[in-house]
C-alpha cells in the first residue's frame, strides 16, 4: 500500500523541485536540453523506469524543454514513489 509523505520530506530528498500552483499535492520541475533528441532520450529513460516501478509522471514537452509533474493519483498526494522517481529523474538529468 502506498502512503502519503509530507512535502517537506519530498523536498529534502529532491533537487530544485517546487510545489505546483494548482490545488493539489504535486511537485514540478523544468528541464532544458541542447536539442529535441536529447530531451526525448531523457523522456524515454524515465518512461522505462516509470513502467518498472508502476508510477507514471505527468509531462509536457516542446522541442528541448520538458516540464515534469509528480503526484500519486491513487492517494491524491505525494508518496515514496514520487521521491523514488524524482531521484531517478534528477540522476538522469545530471548524466
Amino acid at each position: 500500500m502506498v502512503c502519503k509523505v509530507k512535502i517537506d520530506d519530498v523536498f529534502s530528498k529532491l533537487k530544485s523541485w517546487k510545489e505546483t500552483s494548482d490545488d493539489r499535492e504535486a511537485i514540478t520541475k523544468d528541464f532544458k536540453f541542447l536539442d529535441f533528441k536529447s530531451a526525448f532520450t531523457f523522456m524515454t529513460s524515465i518512461a522505462l523506469k516509470a513502467e518498472e516501478i508502476g508510477h507514471h509522471p505527468e509531462w509536457f514537452n516542446v522541442y528541448n524543454k520538458i516540464t515534469i509533474t509528480l503526484t500519486t493519483h491513487d492517494i491524491q498526494g505525494l508518496s515514496d514513489k514520487d521521491i523514488l522517481l524524482g531521484q531517478f529523474i534528477d540522476n538522469q538529468y545530471e548524466k
